[in-house]
């Protein structure tokens, strides 16, 4: 008898693990649309050219950005 059975940590589910699994089980095609939704706006390819660009063109920032200059 393992430990995790002795005390019934493999009988316990949350409640929202339960919602989770309920809601995968009745929207098989969830985690697909998530992908979709997430490729809309996240995994996109940079270029790294525009990237270094931006980078070079950053003014730094004063250390107190409210200071009224003198």
């Amino acid at each position: 008898m393992s430990l995790a059975s002795f005390f019934g940590l493999n009988q316990y589910r949350s409640d929202a693990t339960q919602f989770i699994d309920q809601l995968k089980t009745d929207r098989p095609q969830l985690e697909r649309e998530q992908q979709v939704g997430r490729s809309l706006l996240w995994d996109k390819q940079l270029d790294r050219d525009v990237q270094a660009d931006l980078r070079a063109g950053q003014v730094p920032q004063k250390p107190y950005v409210y200071q009224t200059e003198p």
